[in-house]
């Protein structure tokens, strides 16, 4: 059972990181807000995985809601694409 729940980590630690690199190196600003927001929930699951609900709670409704819908309101005022 420990072997499992260690695999489980590690892949949910896998794909934080590659939403993370994903996030950073995306030119379309809103697919990089999803990236960012999978990543947080990658992380909210590796905090349940180790016990720490209160944690998952605040995380979650901070890094996915709040911040997403933040960056979304101000994409939505610039412009949509980075430009280099």
């Amino acid at each position: 059972m420990i072997e499992l729940h260690l695999t489980i980590l590690a892949i949910t630690a896998l794909i934080g990181l590659a939403a993370s690199y994903l996030a950073i190196t995306e030119k379309d600003l809103l697919k990089a807000v999803a990236y960012s927001a999978a990543q947080a929930i990658a992380y909210a699951i590796i905090f349940y995985l180790l016990m720490a609900p209160d944690i998952v709670l605040a995380y979650v409704a901070i890094a996915v809601g709040i911040y997403s819908a933040l960056l979304i309101f101000l994409i939505g005022k610039t412009q949509r694409y980075e430009v280099v």
